[in-house]
């Protein structure tokens, strides 16, 4: 009788570690999000070195300090053809089970500067950083194998057009400022999320985007059946370019087949908390896969 009660004991102790080895990924409160863009979209226009961006950047330090997350900023005075502008990038990170090395996930907070009419950027710049602000507080109840960096980019826009040196300002100030205080070598991957708040959101796979990154995470959408992450690729310019010249793995997600992309029309009705959710869903399924192929024999 004893030796039975024991055999039960070993049985149902490695059950109870299965099913904590096996613990589902963290909460996303895609309605929460959803709301966090209505803020947003409420201050207006939020163009890189204006008070706009600036009251973003109180809005999301507000939301991050209520989790208890210290919150950096990172301000530099860009050159730009209209003229200097000062604009800032906002980081907290998340503490990890060992503390040298970190994976980013970023996101744009800025909107393009459209003179001709008022552009409050519910996708363009808003979903983004609503979802970061939204995911961070699902990570605060994960373990990390290593640290994650929230990062909050300015200036992804460009002032006039895209061209030249005319945007990615603030990833390309953060990886110039990370190569001249040796952190570079730190950065393991980075995780890139745009205009992912469309309505009919459909993401393709960014051609220039590490593969192994991009894999990981399109094999987490076909386990979870999300058809919003398509076969088809493409490339586009984006805040992860300066990452990828620096030899930093980086992904892209983004729908840039948006109807009202740069339009008055990218307004919150044409958002979704659904869309949100659905990459939340996939990449929180994606990041276990992601630290172990990051940080594998590190």
């Amino acid at each position: 009788m004893i030796a039975k009660t024991v055999s039960l004991l070993v049985v149902l102790a490695s059950a109870c570690l299965s099913t904590q080895s096996a613990a589902p990924p963290p909460a996303f409160d895609a309605e929460r999000a959803f709301d966090h863009i209505r803020q947003l979209v409420a201050i207006g226009p939020r163009v890189a070195g204006t008070a706009g961006a600036a009251a973003a950047r109180a809005y999301i330090r507000k939301q991050l300090e209520l989790l208890k997350l210290r919150v950096e900023e990172q301000s530099f005075q860009a050159q730009t053809p209209l003229g200097p502008a000062q604009m800032v990038n906002l980081r907290a990170i998340l503490p990890g089970e060992a503390s040298r090395g970190r994976l980013i996930i970023a996101a744009h907070y800025d909107t393009k500067r459209l003179d001709d009419f008022t552009f409050v950027g519910a996708n363009d710049g808003g979903s983004s950083a609503a979802f970061l602000i939204e995911l961070a507080r699902g990570l605060m109840s994960r373990t990390n194998r290593r640290q994650i960096e929230l990062l909050f980019l300015d200036g992804e826009e460009a002032v006039v057009e895209w061209e030249g040196d005319d945007h990615t300002y603030g990833s390309r100030h953060y990886v110039e400022a990370a190569r001249r205080d040796g952190t570079l070598r730190d950065i393991r991957a980075l995780i890139l999320v745009d205009m992912i708040g469309d309505r009919d959101l459909r993401i393709k796979r960014e051609s220039q985007s590490t593969p192994w990154l991009t894999d990981i995470i399109w094999r987490a959408a076909r386990e979870l059946k999300r058809s919003e992450f398509l076969e088809e690729s493409t490339p586009i310019n984006d805040d992860h370019l300066p990452f990828l010249e620096a030899g930093v793995a980086a992904v892209d997600l983004i729908d840039l087949e948006y109807p009202w992309w740069h339009t008055p029309g990218d307004t919150l009705d044409k958002v979704s908390p659904d869309s949100l959710k659905a990459v939340a869903d996939v990449l929180l399924r994606a990041l276990p896969d992601i630290e172990k192929r990051a940080f594998e024999d590190r």
